[in-house]
């Protein structure tokens, strides 16, 4: 009994027990996928920084990348898109304000989206690059709908106002129309939950017309994946228009936050099928299967700012990246800047008055095969 041990035998099977043979070979070896990622500011032709522009999604049209600004942005930034050089990380312009087609001015939805829509994500269509999709989330700040509307469209399986799918049109003189929109819903078994501010967050497209929506939290705290199918005639409608579940290998959480803030889809050279999506909270990538066949694999991101004149290289942290999408090998990514949290990335007093700004960056990362394995 272990009571009639002397001390030293004691002293020595203690020891024994916590230590590891330095022999020991651990196999496979574990894999470190920490990419780390350098982030130019954002500037004008002028220099000047973004200035508050809550961005929301990132696309390609035309070789620029492009996003949106969210409701919580700066008023002059909303309502727009606006183009970034992926060279040189300059803004290289800003659509006027969207115009609304006859459709949307007539729908139940057009007092939210001609004031103040919290626009969240894109989505370019690949059968027509002029055609853009990007989704609503929060609507709380805006007034009820008709009692009307509001019989036709509660039943929206989530929020009390309708999470809203919106059809953006590049028109040859380079303006940007409203052109349609069409309300969500989302199965009760499904167990979305009400949470106006946790919604649809990512959008992208495959080339059938399959759209793929990610959705920050679900009543279990779950982030989901969801998806639609958009041919010709999905806005000829103006009933709901209710999303089902792919069959994904998703990480899934016990415990604190963890939402899908991004979704890019990716083609790879096995002509398998990958979603990239951003877990702004937790610094990661995630490179799901849309096979279903594969788990979720979790790539953690250090975001670095690039270094200039004023400020040698650093490490964010808080990025909060929020758009991403691929051009050949390189994926980009935007971040959102999060009032809350901003501030504490100004370790380089230089820099502080962007972030008080709450100016975005504009980060570039080479896809790794490892990703795939």
């Amino acid at each position: 009994m272990l009571k009639y041990l002397t001390s030293a035998v004691l002293t020595t099977l203690l020891i024994s027990a916590c230590s590891e043979p330095k022999d020991v070979v651990i196999t496979p070896e574990p894999q470190d996928l920490t990419e780390v990622t350098v982030g130019k500011w954002i500037l004008d032709e002028k220099g000047k920084v973004m200035f508050d522009p809550q961005t929301s999604g990132l696309v390609v049209l035309d070789g620029q990348l492009v996003t949106i600004a969210d409701a919580s942005a700066d008023n002059t930034q909303q309502l727009k898109l606006h183009s970034i050089s992926p060279d040189t990380a300059t803004l290289s312009a800003s659509s006027e304000r969207f115009s609304f087609s006859t459709t949307v001015r007539r729908s139940c939805f057009y007092s939210y989206l001609s004031e103040q829509p919290d626009l969240e994500a894109l989505a370019v269509d690949p059968r027509d690059t002029n055609v853009i999709y990007t989704v609503t989330e929060d609507a709380t700040r805006t007034g009820a709908l008709s009692p009307r509307c509001e019989t036709k469209y509660e039943e929206t399986g989530s929020t009390d106002y309708p999470t809203l799918l919106v059809k953006l049109t590049r028109k040859d003189n380079g303006s940007v129309e409203m052109s349609d929109v069409r309300p969500l819903q989302f199965p009760q078994e499904f167990e979305v939950g009400n949470f106006p501010n946790d919604g649809i967050e990512g959008l992208t497209m495959a080339d059938d017309g399959t759209l793929y929506l990610a959705l920050e939290k679900d009543k279990a705290g779950q982030p989901r994946i969801f998806t639609l199918a958009v041919d010709e005639d999905f806005f000829s409608s103006n009933d709901f228009a209710t999303v089902s579940e792919p069959n994904l290998q998703l990480p899934s959480f016990t415990s604190g936050n963890h939402p899908i803030n991004g979704l890019a889809l990716y083609t790879h050279s096995t002509g398998a099928s990958y979603l990239f999506g951003a877990a702004r909270n937790d610094n990661e990538l995630w490179v799901i299967d849309v096979s279903g066949n594969k788990p979720t694999k979790r790539i953690p991101i250090t975001f670095d700012v690039a270094g200039d004149q004023s400020c040698e290289q650093y490490t964010m942290d808080n990025s909060s990246m929020e758009g991403l999408v691929t051009i050949e090998n390189t994926l980009w990514i935007i971040n959102d800047p999060w009032e809350k949290n901003y501030l504490k990335n100004a370790t380089c007093e230089a820099h502080k008055t962007r972030y008080e700004d709450l100016a975005p960056l504009l980060f570039p990362l080479e896809i790794n095969s490892v990703w795939f394995e």
